[in-house]
């Protein structure tokens, strides 16, 4: 018999007939980018390295980085509320373990559900983590970035390389162009 799959977060997660999904930008220009980061080794200098590129290439005007106390619970309300309304668009992570994975997935749907396109970003070992709490979260499917595994472990250098590789798929799930 299948054991259940329980939130690690600790709490109830609400069921929907269809998972939340902002509507998309078309590019970044004039975007103001939600960094949320969750205080796993290496997770700042990637998302600060991400959100310099969406400046420098695709035109985002700045950042806003925030830092959760807990990387394995998903982001206080008031911190996604702070940032939904300072922001254009959200990326989350870095998921480099099972829980911490989870949780940015869990944030990931969270600022959907609150209007704003997000990115979050796993390392590809923990896809099954990451895609059970979607499910957990009523958004089987919820798509999100993955990175090779480790980062934790990586030189700035290697970190910057991993952002670059990584942009891409940042892109297209932040926006939509026609």
């Amino acid at each position: 018999m299948p054991y259940p799959i329980l939130d690690p977060t600790g709490t109830t997660a609400t069921r929907t007939t269809r998972p939340p999904r902002a509507r998309r930008r078309r590019d970044l220009r004039g975007a103001t980018v939600g960094l949320l980061v969750n205080t796993k080794q290496n997770a700042a200098p990637f998302l600060d390295e991400v959100g310099r590129l969406l400046i420098a290439k695709h035109g985002a005007t700045g950042t806003m980085a925030r830092t959760k106390v807990n990387f394995a619970a998903p982001a206080p309300d008031d911190l996604v509320k702070e940032m939904t309304t300072g922001c254009d668009v959200i990326i989350t992570g870095i998921g480099d373990c099972g829980s911490c994975s989870a949780s940015a997935v869990a944030d990931g749907i969270a600022f959907e559900a609150a209007g704003l396109p997000a990115a979050a970003i796993c390392s590809d070992a923990f896809r099954v983590t990451a895609d059970a709490m979607a499910e957990l979260r009523g958004a089987p499917g919820y798509r999100y970035a993955t990175t090779p595994h480790p980062v934790a472990v990586l030189t700035a250098d290697q970190v910057k390389e991993r952002a670059a590789r990584v942009l891409d798929d940042v892109m297209n799930l932040l926006t939509e162009p026609e």
